[in-house]
């Protein structure tokens, strides 16, 4: 998020900057795979009222104050080992409730085996569960983290963390004090990886901005606090930033805050939001990306050593192709041409176009977000929640985003066209030609009412081999797209189960090479925006693909063919044993 009131740029090289990205983009102008998609509508159908996924997520009407607008991530995984993914909602709060006690941080809701109907049931278990702790919750994540087969949960919050130990069946005990993970401040998203590689999952958790709930700064009191002449909230331009925090497990259930000495603190105190982990250079370790709010955005390099390098400039992660630094938010990952590496979109504020960074290899990236197609629609908008996923199974990853803007005052100064407080979403498809189809008018997503929305989870809620999306909106219920995309094309779903102490597989890669294509994707705990999509990877194979080969990359480095792997099936992989379960989606209710 940011103002009309921004800083100058202030980076010297930036017309270094414009020049190396224009080069990057000749550069990786050719070579782009052909390959061409079906032509069938991706279809959603908002499903919430009647899932039971109905708590809303609380904020103020007026937001006069930043801690208002920022908050909601949501978590798709499942809590109780019976197949169906569950669903984690974050509940915000307002000032006025903070001081009073503040609100549970998450909302829980279990999954019920499927309807005749055909329908998806959830329950709301948050108090059974144990997830009563209070405060003011930001994001969600859902991983193992120490290691006993349970997933735990890990809500950011305003003034404090909420950490939830797995004990099976839904249930958590509350161990935020003895974890060394409450922190403080006013944190943004939080991601989960094996970075040092010695089998134990590590956090990182970025910071937002610097709030004094004893000395909130006054609406519209300065030129950072007003939009388009408009008085609003203060900041993010104005307040201080806030250091980012790199937690190492102990292994013993508690964690240290290693960002110092890692070299991930930012001691530049850039106002962190989107956080994801992914291996951007192909060997072997978890590098680390992070998406601030109006500064230029970080790529570190891992260096294997439990060390990291800033590459963000010379890699041209940091700033848009035109040299401009930019209110960015949600985050999302994937090798969305299909060269084998793994490329960034970066939703952005409004009036910035949103960013898609194509990997070129050795030579870095290039923002290819006005070529592709993907960045200009994004610019009347103000976007947070993100996913590359391929939602009609044609093998090509696609695009969705969530928009928002952050100050309800707008309406008054919005005309014609223009986007107002309550925006819509953006729906791109994948054309494989490097280049994306803006398909949001034949999605059925221009029915769903207008809301400002904020978390995006992917992951297919009713196993029916296509990826649904949990959506958080500020200050209203959630939505639940059902993907209802009808086509011949197939899929598989992989769940990785490695043997030593991360259980889940954060980190892990897949390359699957089928008689067309070979697809590439990596086990995320932790991206979108404040938020966590399924860690089953789901890929798309087109229609009558055959599948050739699987192979896995597992977090420690080694690597594993998979035989017997065929399509329309989940299909679970141990490291070690190869496949142990397969079932056919209509199975897994």
């Amino acid at each position: 998020m940011t103002t009309a009131n921004r800083s100058p740029l202030k980076f010297p090289l930036r017309t270094s900057l414009i020049l190396l990205s224009a080069i990057y983009l000749l550069a990786g102008a050719a070579c782009l795979p052909t390959t061409k998609p079906t032509s069938t509508p991706i279809t959603f159908k908002d499903v919430a009222d009647r899932s039971g996924v109905t708590v809303s997520h609380i904020s103020t009407d007026e937001k006069r104050y930043i801690v208002e607008s920022m908050s909601g991530g949501a978590a798709v995984f499942d809590c109780n080992g019976d197949g169906l993914l569950d669903i984690a909602t974050v509940n915000g709060s307002t000032v006025e409730r903070f001081r009073n006690g503040g609100d549970f941080f998450a909302t829980l809701y279990r999954q019920a085996s499927p309807a005749k109907s055909g329908e998806i049931k959830f329950e709301n278990v948050t108090e059974p569960a144990g997830l009563g702790r209070k405060g003011w919750g930001m994001g969600v994540t859902a991983a193992d983290f120490d290691s006993d087969g349970n997933i735990d949960l890990f809500v950011t919050g305003f003034g404090g963390n909420a950490v939830y130990k797995g004990k099976g069946g839904c249930t958590f005990e509350d161990v935020t004090e003895e974890s060394g993970l409450k922190g403080s401040g006013f944190p943004g998203a939080a991601a989960w990886a094996d970075y040092d590689r010695d089998g134990d999952l590590d956090v990182f958790v970025a910071g937002y901005v610097y709030l004094d709930l004893e000395d909130l700064p006054v609406f519209g009191s300065s030129p950072t606090c007003k939009f388009m002449e408009i008085e609003v909230q203060c900041g993010p331009r104005g307040l201080e930033g806030e250091p980012d925090h790199l937690y190492r497990n102990n292994g013993d259930g508690t964690f240290e805050d290693v960002a110092d000495a890692a070299g991930v603190s930012d001691e530049e105190k850039y106002y962190g939001l989107g956080v994801t982990w992914f291996d951007y250079d192909n060997d072997g370790w978890q590098d680390l990306y992070v998406a601030n709010d109006s500064h230029p955005n970080y790529l570190y390099h891992n260096n294997g050593d439990g060390t990291f390098d800033d590459v963000s400039f010379e890699s041209g992660t940091s700033y848009s192709g035109m040299g401009a630094e930019q209110g960015s938010m949600g985050l999302a990952i994937a090798d969305y041409d299909e060269d084998g590496s793994l490329d960034i979109f970066v939703t952005n504020f409004d009036g910035e176009a949103n960013t898609l960074y194509r990997n070129l290899g050795s030579k870095g990236f290039s923002d290819v977000g006005q070529d592709s197609n993907s960045g200009p629609p994004g610019r009347p908008y103000t976007g947070w929640g993100t996913g590359f996923f391929d939602l009609d199974n044609d093998g090509w990853p696609d695009l969705l985003v969530l928009n928002g803007h952050v100050y309800p005052q707008v309406e008054s100064a919005k005309s014609g066209s223009q986007p107002g407080f309550k925006q819509g979403f953006l729906l791109h498809r994948n054309l494989g030609n490097g280049k994306f189809e803006d398909v949001t008018a034949k999605s059925g997503l221009e029915k769903v009412p207008l809301r400002s929305r904020r978390g995006a989870a992917f992951g297919d809620l009713n196993n029916d081999g296509l990826i649904d999306v949990v959506v958080t909106n500020l200050g209203e219920p959630p939505n639940i797209l059902l993907n209802m995309t009808r086509n011949p094309n197939a899929s598989v779903t992989l769940c990785l189960e490695e043997s030593g102490k991360n259980l889940l597989a954060a980190g892990a890669r897949v390359t699957l090479k089928t008689d067309k294509r070979t697809l590439v994707k990596e086990v995320q705990a932790g991206s979108s925006y404040l938020s966590q999509n399924d860690l089953r990877l789901h890929l798309g194979l087109g229609a009558g693909e055959k599948i050739e080969s699987v192979e896995v990359r597992w977090s420690n480095g080694e690597t594993e063919k998979v035989e017997e792997i065929k399509p329309g099936n989940i299909v679970t992989i141990r490291e070690g044993k190869g496949v142990v379960d397969s079932k056919p989606y209509s199975a897994i209710n």
